[in-house]
């Protein structure tokens, strides 16, 4: 058998074997110490890792819930709540997230996450040479699990903290599985400002649960670790579409993605979801946790303080809002704050509520609660804001309950003024115009203003005060004196939520309920913390506390039934609308709906509420400033806007007709266009009305229309002209409160002189009609005037007579002392300093009631 050759030395080995004995010994001896200096930081940290306790929160179940779960009323998730930081999150399974931001997240931060212990020795000594060649960080080391450490226990960023954080990375390793470990880091790590956890970013950027999202929309969420404020795409775009593309090529080159797919990805935009909120009803929940609303999420009774706050008591909260609802009233919103801008319109809110039980179905407190410059953080449903003339339909309900007033009654609008404690008042309407005589469903339906503030003039603001506190706007806490006869153009405030369910008080028929933003609770006991999810119907280690709502004949009655449901068929009747509004306005809806709008003072607030018999919409746009806006009406401001959003809800509830008057209550009459009275052959417009059945027998005859003989020579009254020469014509006929305006106005009145060409027919006279009277149309009584010392010029006031048809002059009498006085019935008189009585007396009619005013 051949002897076996023996390979020849490598080079390596030739030169090994030229070195003496001692010099093998060195070389042997200085390996020996580069591998221990190798091996030793690892043994290091590997000690430290295992002195190294586990965090609690890793270690605790319990700690994946967030302290508050909070669901609507269909049992979908709205949002989890972290008592503490505040930050939005909300927990979500591995099994749940799906592959594609798992696949994502791998390419952006660890592509070698599945062979590591924890720690990435490859990384680190690439970041090292990468340091040393560029002399600044081109790439970081930290894995997945070192990240997920760091979020957990916080360290300084230097050489001892980084020791602490890999030997805590490895800590993880060694307790929980891969799996575990991409679950803890998808939702402990920030994925945008404020926003903790992938499911939390999923909602708020693209409104949409991360299994759902597209491989671009993943690849985006995987680029904000890196940077949660530098990628934010709320300051724009550009950055996180540079650093997604990057985290797309990276997918590729790891294999962790399709070149087709990579391509359909990197040419996918990046759309935000509309802002709105994301994480549902923002305001809601702050005032639910908060105790801003009252047990049950109501208003707290009697203006008071609201629940204790269930912020740290609460592991679950059904609440009553429907979460499509919400989300796409919260666009709306910010779609009308952005419409109207120009106009110096800065904030928005909407409620809207589910009239059979009082529950809030969608709730906006303002169209962006993350807009500081707009003060998007204050609540509009709940901010004390002028309703204006949204105050209008239930001061006239009640002078139907108390003074007789039907939708027929004539109401004055005419230049009135009325006395307060400042000196007088006297009301214009929007359109800078005074109507005369209005049928009191036209002065609602066109929101005029002197008509209303006439009839709570006539009510008195006490009452007026007394049942809006009874309808639950017990805001106006404040006397009578305080607000006086404008109360009636909402010369107060209210909240928008209050104003809501006041209107569903009318769509109820005149039952008050309480509102009502929370289904059921779940209070966790102290000893046993609730589960991470907690249905609505059942709680883990909490009780259940059930909320029931409170059905309809349970509510309390404030309203009359039959004249509550007059003011709801005023509230839906466009063509009455239309002399102020037009055809076609915001309010007019392809199904019927009740509504009104109201803008204060200034024009710092634009109300727009209304309802179908099912829901009720109400909606607040202005400025929470309190600045004026441009010149926007509710009309033009809040009402599109609530267009939109009661056409949201009726995707909701569908809609469907008012039920039908009970005719047993009421009944559909004919009435005199003019007078609202029982027409007679002079009538020539004449109207059909709806009438409580009592009113409507008792209605009678017009005594506003008259037939007068007039000779067509002159126009004057024909007395004893030939039949040849007479004809017949109607004319209107006005008390003294209404002459002046008809005259100006030229409205057809009988002429008050005969004609010449005529004798007198035996027994006639032409004056003012029988129990006419005059009336002092200026100062009001009780008014007060003071004189301003710093004025050189003349201080006068203009005294103004009402007088009726016929009367050709009239005495002023002031202090005693009668001043005649013809056509306009009025005189400039100069103030005296004192008090003062004035009487107007006049020939053939009689003398009006006796006034009292002061010069100060």
């Amino acid at each position: 058998m051949p002897a076996r050759s023996t390979p020849e030395p490598g080079r390596v080995g030739r030169r090994l074997a030229r070195l003496g004995p001692r010099a093998r010994r060195l070389l042997r001896r200085a390996a020996q110490i580069a591998l221990a200096l190798a091996v030793a930081p690892w043994l290091l940290l590997a000690a430290l890792a295992a002195l190294t306790p586990l965090p609690p929160a890793l270690g605790a179940p319990e700690d994946h819930a967030v302290s508050t779960v909070l669901f609507d009323r269909h049992g979908t998730v709205l949002r989890e709540l972290r008592a503490g930081d505040g930050a939005r999150a909300r927990w979500l399974p591995l099994d749940d997230a799906g592959d594609r931001i798992q696949r994502a997240l791998l390419a952006a931060e660890d592509k070698r996450f599945a062979r590591h212990p924890g720690v990435d020795p490859i990384a680190i000594v690439r970041a090292a040479f990468q340091l040393a060649a560029e002399r600044r960080v081109v790439s970081g080391a930290s894995t997945i699990t070192q990240q997920l450490a760091r979020a957990l226990v916080p360290r300084p960023r230097t050489a001892r903290g980084k020791l602490g954080e890999m030997a805590l990375a490895l800590r993880i390793e060694a307790s929980l599985s891969k799996r575990e470990i991409l679950e803890q880091y998808l939702n402990r790590i920030a994925f945008g400002p404020g926003l903790r956890g992938v499911e939390a970013a999923s909602r708020f950027y693209f409104d949409k649960p991360t299994r759902d999202l597209s491989l671009a929309e993943a690849a985006a969420l995987a680029s904000m670790p890196r940077g949660p404020t530098l990628y934010d795409p709320r300051r724009g775009t550009g950055p996180l579409e540079r650093r997604r593309n990057r985290v797309l090529d990276r997918m590729l080159a790891a294999g962790l993605a399709g070149e087709a797919e990579v391509a359909r990805a990197r040419a996918e935009p990046i759309a935000l979801a509309p802002k709105g909120g994301g994480l549902g009803a923002p305001h809601l929940v702050r005032a639910v946790l908060g105790g801003a609303l009252g047990p049950a999420g109501a208003a707290p009774p009697d203006g008071g303080p609201g629940a204790a706050p269930l912020r740290d008591r609460a592991s679950s909260i059904t609440l009553t809002i429907d979460r499509g609802l919400q989300r796409e009233i919260e666009v709306l919103a910010q779609q009308t704050v952005r419409a109207l801008s120009e106009r110096d319109v800065g904030a928005a809110a909407v409620v809207v509520i589910e009239n059979a039980t009082g529950e809030v179905l969608a709730y906006v407190g303002s169209h962006d609660i993350d807009d500081a410059a707009g003060l998007g953080h204050n609540d509009g449903v709940l901010a004390l804001r002028q309703p204006g003339s949204a105050l209008k339909p239930f001061v006239y309900e009640l002078a139907m309950e108390q003074l007789g007033f039907t939708a027929a009654t004539v109401l004055p609008d005419v230049d009135l003024s009325f006395p307060t404690a400042d000196g007088s008042y006297a009301p214009r309407n929007y359109d800078g115009r005074f109507h005369g005589p209005v049928r009191l469903r036209d002065a609602l339906a066109n929101s005029y203003n002197v008509p209303a503030v006439w009839t709570a003039a006539a009510l008195g603001p006490e009452r007026v005060l007394t049942r809006l506190r009874e309808l639950g706007l017990r805001s106006l806490d404040g006397e009578p004196s305080r607000y006086g006869v404008a109360i009636a153009l909402g010369d107060g405030e209210v909240r928008l939520l209050d104003l809501a369910n006041a209107y569903a008080t009318l769509a109820r028929g005149g039952l008050y309920l309480p509102v009502r933003a929370v289904r059921s609770v779940v209070v966790s006991s102290p000893s046993s913390p609730a589960a991470p999810f907690v249905s609505p119907a059942r709680g883990a280690g909490g009780a259940p506390v059930e909320l029931p709502a409170a059905p309809p004949e349970r509510g309390a009655r404030v309203l009359d039934a039959a004249r509550a449901r007059v003011i709801v068929d005023i509230l839906a009747d466009d063509r009455a609308r239309i002399a102020s509004f037009g055809e076609g306005s915001a309010l007019d809806l392809p199904f019927p709906v009740a509504a009104k709008t109201g803008t204060s003072k200034g024009f710092r607030d634009n109300i727009a509420v209304g309802f179908t018999p099912d829901v009720t919409v109400a909606v607040w746009v202005g400025n929470f400033d309190g600045s004026p806006m441009g010149g926007v009406s509710g009309i033009t401001g809040a009402g599109p806007l609530f267009r939109d959003a009661m056409l949201a809800a009726a995707r909701v509830r569908p809609p469907r007709p008012f039920d039908p008057p009970d005719p047993e209550q009421l009944a559909e009459v004919e009435v005199c266009g003019l007078s609202g009275m029982r027409p007679t052959a002079a009538c020539p417009h004449r109207r059909r009305e709806l009438l409580p059945r009592g009113d409507a027998a008792a209605l009678p005859a017009c005594d506003m229309h008259e037939a007068v003989r007039i000779d067509r020579r002159n126009g004057l009254r024909a007395g004893a002209c030939p039949d040849a020469v007479v004809e017949e014509r109607v004319f209107e006929r006005y008390d003294a409160e209404l002459t002046a305006w008809a005259r100006a106005a030229g409205r057809p009145v009988a002429p008050e002189a005969a004609s010449p060409l005529c004798g007198a027919l035996p027994g006639a006279s032409v004056g003012p009609p029988a129990g006419a009277r005059v009336r002092v149309a200026y100062p009001p009584d009780g008014a007060r005037f003071v004189l301003d010392p710093s004025l050189n010029s003349l201080q006068a006031i203009r005294l103004r007579a009402d007088v009726p048809p016929g009367v050709a002059r009239v005495r002023f009498v002031l202090d005693g002392r009668p001043i005649e006085v013809g056509p306009p019935f009025a005189l400039d008189w100069p103030l005296a300093a004192g008090a003062h009585r004035l009487r107007i007396d006049a020939d053939g009619a009689r003398a009006s009631e006796e006034i009292a005013f002061s010069v100060e």
